[in-house]
């Protein structure tokens, strides 16, 4: 007799519509957490499959166009996903690859399968929600949604947004204890001897992909589950234990660069928060990474599920509107265009070194960032084109864009979420001010530009 897989927290998973389970075999439709292991999604998934005493097979559905992602974010998904397929088939599931509308797509395919049962994994990004709405209304058999990429899911950490890290954290931490557990692995009982489903072809898909293959592969970080868990290693074996001095020094090599990782879904944030907290490494230190990993990402989580204006100059605060419109006429000592910005073309040799460091490799070190998408508040023609530019050229080039930790990055620089009102000054009004000096205090900046410098060739000229 064959055993039921461990069950995974109930709370951890909603369905999206009112059909019963039938018979039938089982899909995970593999979306935001791209990974074989410590994948609650997954788990689910074998769970229901062997409850059902059905096969289960994982279906990833590649849409003609997600946000405008150029090619350098293709070629790290593909790789990635060529190295999670070939852990699934080791157990003895197979993955099959859709190219289309996933909203038509996805129920034409499960009802020629017969699908007895749907399962997801979460985003509160808008594109895949309305996939999920549009596709549960269409199907013959349940749809399941597990957030598999927080900690604690989304929807039960809060009813409604919320207003900063502090009023977030006491209910995260509330539930951390009862979510924050170990991973069973993964178990299909009812898998085919031999898997019929050959192999995907990822080559002949990533030349088939019509994006931007102007913005080409980055070297700077090898994809897929098996480099995210050696970066994780390195980690927390090198620069975890200066993390809570250090880590808004970007040449101290005191961040964890799991970003990417964490963006595909190629490694657990719960993996991760529980190696961390397992460390020899300071209280101090690992207070400081899990409050990042964990309250701060399932913010911004909590800011675009809530929040459906998330990527524009209208989802941030009314006081922030209101302070920036007082000062939208403000007189600008620098103005630059987004052809500007994108080349990299301001006064500035900081703010240079960090768009080049951003066009060049998808990596732009977090503290930077932030003095990034301020300086283009300082510098744009009006605070919406500010924001408009800011989340353009994160989402077009960096390896971690198109992410809520992006969208409400951006929403904090330039207006003031999950902030507070500042002393007034002018352009800003009584957003959070930053600068060269300030920059000057916490690191070697002429370093850091020396750094960037040598990557020549990875930046065009213009």
């Amino acid at each position: 007799m064959k055993t039921i897989s461990p069950q995974v927290d109930p709370r951890r998973v909603r369905a999206l519509n009112s059909v019963p389970d039938r018979t039938g075999p089982v899909m995970y439709w593999m979306s935001r957490d791209q990974r074989a292991r410590h994948n609650w999604a997954l788990l689910h998934a074998c769970q229901k499959a062997n409850e059902l005493g059905q096969p289960l097979e994982v279906v990833f559905t590649l849409a003609p166009n997600f946000l405008d992602a150029p090619f350098r974010h293709y070629d790290f998904m593909f790789r990635g996903l060529q190295e999670t397929e070939s852990a699934l088939r080791a157990l003895g599931i197979p993955m099959n690859v859709l190219s289309g509308e996933p909203g038509t797509l996805l129920p034409a395919y499960a009802t020629e399968r017969r699908a007895g049962a749907i399962i997801t994994d979460f985003s509160p990004l808008k594109l895949t929600r309305s996939w999920k709405t549009a596709i549960a209304e269409r199907l013959e058999c349940p749809l399941y949604e597990v957030d598999a990429h927080n900690i604690v899911p989304c929807w039960l950490a809060s009813t409604k947004q919320e207003f900063a890290a502090r009023t977030i954290r006491p209910k995260l931490h509330a539930l951390q204890e009862t979510f924050l557990t170990p991973f069973p692995d993964p178990e299909a009982h009812y898998q085919p001897s031999s898997l019929i489903s050959p192999t995907v072809d990822w080559s002949m898909i990533a030349d088939g992909i019509r994006a931007n293959r102007s913005i080409g592969p980055s070297d700077a970080l090898p994809p897929g589950e098996k480099a995210a868990a050696n970066r994780l290693r390195q980690f927390i074996a090198r620069s975890l234990q200066e993390y809570a001095e250090k880590r808004n020094d970007p040449n101290s090599g005191c961040v964890s660069q799991l970003s990417a990782y964490l963006h595909f879904g190629q490694i657990s944030a719960q993996h991760v928060a529980l190696s961390v907290m397992q460390s020899g490494s300071s209280v101090a230190d690992r207070d400081a990474f899990i409050e990042e990993l964990f309250v701060r990402r399932e913010l911004s989580d909590n800011f675009c599920f809530y929040n459906p204006d998330y990527d524009t100059f209208n989802g941030i605060p009314a006081w922030a509107k209101a302070t920036l419109a007082d000062h939208a006429e403000d007189r600008r000592d620098y103005r630059y265009s987004l052809e500007d910005f994108e080349a990299g073309r301001t006064h500035d040799p900081l703010w240079n070194a960090a768009q080049k460091s951003l066009v060049g490799t998808g990596l732009m070190h977090g503290y930077l960032r932030m003095y990034w998408a301020k300086k283009i508040l300082e510098w744009s023609a009006s605070p919406v084109t500010a924001f408009e530019t800011a989340v353009l050229l994160n989402d077009r080039y960096a390896l971690d864009g198109r992410d809520p930790n992006g969208y409400t990055g951006i929403a904090w620089s330039v207006g003031g979420l999950h902030d507070r009102p500042w002393f007034e000054r002018p352009v800003y009004g009584k957003i959070r001010y930053m600068n060269a000096s300030g920059c000057a205090r916490k690191f070697d900046v002429q370093r850091y530009i020396r750094e960037i410098g040598r990557q020549d060739t990875l930046f065009p000229d213009t």
